[in-house]
C-alpha cells in the first residue's frame, strides 16, 4: 500500500556560504526567488501534498526563520533548534526524530526547487514509496536538463528504480533533487552528533534499499546568486 507522509523534515540550518553576499545578513532559506522565500516554496509544496507538520531545523541566523514561520498554518511548523551546535544533515534529522513520529516522512532541503510536470512530484514519491522494499526513496533529477547544476551526478538508476552510487571519475545521469521519503527506522543505529545524511544513503544502498524516482518536470539547483536569477527566469517562463 502506498504511504502518504503527513510529516516532513526541512533542512534549513546551513550557512549558505556559496550564496554570499545574499546570505551575509539573511539565512539562505529566506532568500527570495520570484518574490517568495526559498523556504516558502518548499512549505507550499508540502502543504499541497497533504503534510500537516513540518519540522524545520535552524542554526545560522535562526531568529529570522523562527519569526518568519511562526504564523504559518499549513503545514504547522515546528522548530528544531540547533543554534548552539553543528549537527550536519544527518545529525539534524536524528535530533528531530521525536518530532517526526514513527511513520515514513518527507525530507526536503530548504533550497530545493522544481517545476512540476503533470503530477506533483511529492505525491508521485508517496505513490512510489514501498516500505517493504525501500528505506529511502530519493527524487532524482536528470543532470542533462537541470538548471544551475554542472556536476557529474550522484547516482545511476536501474529500471526498477534501484540506485547505484557514482564512482570516482565516473559520470552518471541523475542528481539528488533534495526531496525524499525516509523511514525513521534507518536512524536506529545512526551516529551521535554531527554527520552527513549521505552516510544513511550509503547504508541503505548497501542493503539494496535505496531507490530513486525520476523527477517529472524541471529541477533548479539554487546554490549561488547567479542560480537565483536562472531559477526566476525558469519560473516566469513556466507560467507565461
Amino acid at each position: 500500500m502506498p504511504t502518504k507522509p503527513v510529516s516532513a523534515m526541512v533542512l534549513a540550518a546551513g550557512l549558505g556560504t556559496r550564496m554570499r553576499p545574499l546570505t551575509d545578513k539573511m539565512p539562505k532559506p529566506l532568500v527570495p526567488v520570484a518574490g517568495k522565500p526559498l523556504l516558502d516554496h518548499v512549505l507550499d509544496r508540502l502543504a499541497e501534498a497533504g503534510v500537516t507538520t513540518a519540522v524545520v531545523n535552524v542554526h545560522y541566523l535562526p531568529d529570522q526563520i523562527v519569526q518568519h514561520v511562526q504564523t504559518r498554518q499549513s503545514p504547522h511548523v515546528v522548530i528544531s533548534d540547533e543554534r548552539d551546535v553543528v549537527l550536519g544533515t544527518g545529525g539534524g534529522v536524528v535530533k528531530a526524530l521525536p518530532l517526526l513520529g514513527d511513520a515514513p516522512f518527507y525530507h526536503l532541503n530548504a533550497d530545493t526547487m522544481w517545476i512540476d510536470g503533470v503530477h506533483p512530484n511529492l505525491l508521485r514519491l508517496a505513490d512510489a514509496f514501498d516500505p517493504a522494499r525501500m528505506d529511502i526513496l530519493l527524487l532524482m533529477a536528470p543532470t542533462a536538463n537541470s538548471i544551475g547544476y554542472a556536476g557529474s551526478g550522484d547516482y545511476a538508476m536501474l529500471t526498477d528504480g534501484a540506485l547505484r552510487k557514482r564512482k570516482e571519475h565516473q559520470v552518471v545521469p541523475f542528481v539528488y533533487a533534495g526531496a525524499a521519503i525516509m523511514s525513521p527506522a534507518i536512524f536506529k543505529n545512526a551516529p551521535s552528533g554531527e554527520f552527513s545524511l549521505t552516510k544513511m544513503f550509503d547504508a541503505a544502498n548497501e542493503q539494496e534499499r535505496l531507490f530513486g524516482l525520476r523527477l517529472d518536470g524541471l529541477w533548479m539547483h539554487v546554490g549561488t546568486p547567479e542560480a537565483v536569477e536562472a531559477a526566476e527566469e525558469a519560473l516566469l517562463a513556466s507560467v507565461a
